[in-house]
């Protein structure tokens, strides 16, 4: 399982999606994924950083996944997908069960506030608020716990004015 291939065929099947502030789709799994590399986390964790969004956003099945990687990086990435009229309290304790899916998740999370200043008030305060509620307490006691607690600083700095 080559990271490159892997980066290869995530692009692919983000192809021709946007981000919220018009941005290539596939620019946000290369940032979660180089978060968990400058953190120090395996080449899994990379992995599955990478792939994070493709079951939740593209036609992409846990199958394939797990076909190109192995079992650990198939299973978190299912398990940070959001499904239809999930609840959250249900998703966060399936996420604070394995550790590569809660890590990938923080990661994620920290990219996504880190680019949330580009978007509208209204979201970042939502963002901000969902952020405190559920994700601080998921953080707690890991590398990305102050990171989140930084970036919620920054954003709320922006609208606080």
């Amino acid at each position: 399982m080559e990271y490159n291939k892997c980066v290869e065929y995530m692009k692919e099947k983000h192809k021709g999606q946007k981000r919220k502030q018009g941005t290539p789709y596939y620019l946000h799994p290369i940032g979660v994924s180089n978060i968990l590399k400058k953190k120090g986390f395996a080449k899994d964790y990379q992995i599955a950083g990478l792939f994070h969004d493709l079951i939740e956003d593209t036609d992409t099945t846990y199958e394939e996944i797990l076909k190109i990687t192995n079992r650990n990086i198939a299973e978190a990435v299912r398990l940070v997908t959001k499904e239809n009229g999930y609840k959250m309290q249900e998703y966060i304790i399936r996420i604070s069960k394995n550790d590569m899916a809660k890590m990938v998740k923080l990661a994620d999370r920290l990219h996504n506030l880190s680019e949330t200043h580009l978007t509208e008030i209204e979201f970042q305060k939502k963002y901000v608020n969902e952020t405190e509620e559920w994700f601080l307490d998921l953080a707690k006691g890991t590398v990305f716990e102050d990171d989140l607690q930084k970036e919620l600083n920054n954003i709320k700095r922006l609208y606080e004015k």
